[in-house]
């Protein structure tokens, strides 16, 4: 045993390696399952449509009302009396302007989704059904363990 190493760290090192080995074993085990497996698609699709609808749904449509809305000093008559010109102005038109007026909006609307979904992403991993399965049976393992294992002084 070197200087650096205390006792403690010795007597815990097997009982670590035991519980990663357990906890590999069992995830090898349950992956096997064809309960957990479908569980586990289900849980990425729902995972994936939750952070795509709040990625381009929520957040472009949030912000194209609320930077208005700021702007307009939250007075919606403000608001209302600055849009109509516009909204008059894109009807009267010729077609180019209109398509390009759309393409630009389409545009803005993909990289504010694009960017919310990066950090949606980062801010909010996916867990799998896996690791949550390993983690309740790790508990109950330890809990086992512990009751077996003779009293440290």
């Amino acid at each position: 045993m070197s200087a650096s190493e205390s006792p403690e760290k010795t007597t815990q090192a097997p009982e670590v390696a035991a519980y990663w080995a357990e906890r590999r074993r069992y995830l090898e085990s349950i992956r096997k399952s064809p309960e957990v497996r479908q569980r586990y698609w289900r849980e990425v699709a729902v995972y994936m449509a939750r952070r795509l609808l709040w990625s381009f749904g929520f957040f472009p449509v949030f912000l194209a009302f609320w930077v208005p809305l700021v702007l307009a000093s939250f007075n919606p008559v403000v608001l209302a009396s600055d849009l109509i010109p516009l909204l008059q102005e894109f009807v009267g038109s010729n077609p180019e302007v209109q398509a390009t007026m759309l393409s630009t909006l389409a545009i803005a609307w993909a990289s504010v989704g694009f960017l919310f979904l990066i950090f949606d992403f980062v801010l909010t991993p996916f867990r799998s059904p896996y690791e949550y399965e390993a983690d309740v049976y790790m508990k109950a393992w330890e809990q086992l363990n512990q009751e077996q294992l003779p009293a440290k002084v």
